[in-house]
């Protein structure tokens, strides 16, 4: 745990409110980005995020500080939008329609249109296959590859162990492949026709 963030959980727990207000914008992004990921919907993201810190808050005395304190957080946002996710299923909610703003790493700091109409393809496609996934497997895979967490650190984020992550990641990344199989065998003449239409 960064010593900062240290002083500051020290200061909240003292009845510092700026001390937390600190921390929030430390870790804003980071709550914000892995919640519109795993939820694909930015303003339930924005609802989920401030949710994540009302509820750290609400649990700062229960927090060990030999974990990092990022961690800590994250676990809780992933949980939320696991807990979310199960709702949304359970309500039979469509996520097919999620929009999403690409990932920084597709886009280059001044792509030409066709590489701007690329990367946004992708990202959609991608965010669609996510929103295809079960939650905890979603969380796997925004985790892993978004935020490079090591297996282990996906382990403590979700509460479970490093093969139940193995295990996520490797049936994620083969039901995403198999999507994309069935996706690509639909006949390209459809398309077509539809465009002289």
């Amino acid at each position: 745990m960064k010593s900062q963030d240290r002083l500051w959980v020290k200061q909240t727990l003292s009845g510092n409110r700026e001390a937390f207000a600190h921390l929030v914008n430390e870790y804003q992004n980071a709550v914000y980005n892995l919640c519109v990921r795993m939820l694909g919907d930015t303003v339930e993201a924005e609802d989920a995020a401030q949710e994540t810190f009302l509820r750290a808050y609400a649990h700062l005395g229960s927090y060990d500080s030999n974990r990092s304190f990022k961690t800590w957080l994250l676990s809780i946002a992933s949980n939320h939008c696991i807990d979310r996710l199960r709702k949304r299923r359970l309500s039979t909610l469509s996520l097919e329609a999620e929009n999403l703003p690409p990932h920084p790493a597709l886009t280059s700091s001044d792509p030409g249109p066709e590489a701007s109409i690329m990367a946004s393809e992708r990202t959609e496609l991608v965010q669609k296959l996510l929103s295809k996934l079960p939650p905890d497997y979603r969380a796997a895979v925004v985790l892993y590859y978004w935020y490079d967490y090591s297996q282990s650190e996906i382990a403590e984020v979700l509460g479970t162990t490093e093969s139940a992550v193995k295990s996520r990641l490797f049936r994620a990344r083969r039901m995403m492949a198999e999507m994309l199989k069935q996706r690509d065998k639909k006949p390209v003449r459809l398309a077509m026709e539809g465009s002289n239409g």
